[in-house]
């Protein structure tokens, strides 16, 4: 049975990035399952496994574009330490989840002077293109 909108889809897969780091990676869990078509995986990704049947093996070279989108520098904000719950201590590169009127979302301290801190609200892996190994566990 092959990859189709409404299918159910159960991968094993790695992540990587085009420098070889793993950003994640399926070992040691039990497959990825997802709906085809529900818009739950990145598009890319997506693209990459359609019509594929249960056994294939695919590398899919996603873009940043069909991935996590470019970097948006409005989305690196500035924060007054004032703001910031006493019992936390920023650190650059610590990544808290900050609340939203559409929920929590992700942020990464990229920066602390005496008065702020720098937020980046972009999804840790904008910008990046991204390569998946896949393997279809099972179609249907």
């Amino acid at each position: 049975m092959k990859i189709e909108d409404g299918k159910t889809v159960l991968i094993h897969y790695k992540g990587t990035l085009e420098d070889g780091s793993v950003f994640d990676s399926s070992e040691n869990r039990d497959p990825f399952e997802f709906v085809f078509g529900s818009g739950s995986i990145i598009p890319g990704l997506e693209k990459g496994l359609e019509g594929l049947e249960k056994g294939d093996k695919k590398e899919v070279f996603v873009n940043a574009e069909d991935a996590y989108g470019q970097k948006n520098p409005e989305a690196v904000q500035q924060v007054e330490k004032s703001q910031f719950p006493e019992n936390i201590t920023p650190e650059i590169g610590m990544q808290l989840m900050a609340q939203t009127p559409s929920g929590e979302i992700p942020v990464t301290i990229t920066q602390i002077t005496e008065e702020f801190i720098t937020v980046d609200f972009n999804h840790p892996l904008a910008g990046k293109n991204l390569i998946f190994d896949v393997e279809i566990v099972d179609v249907r």
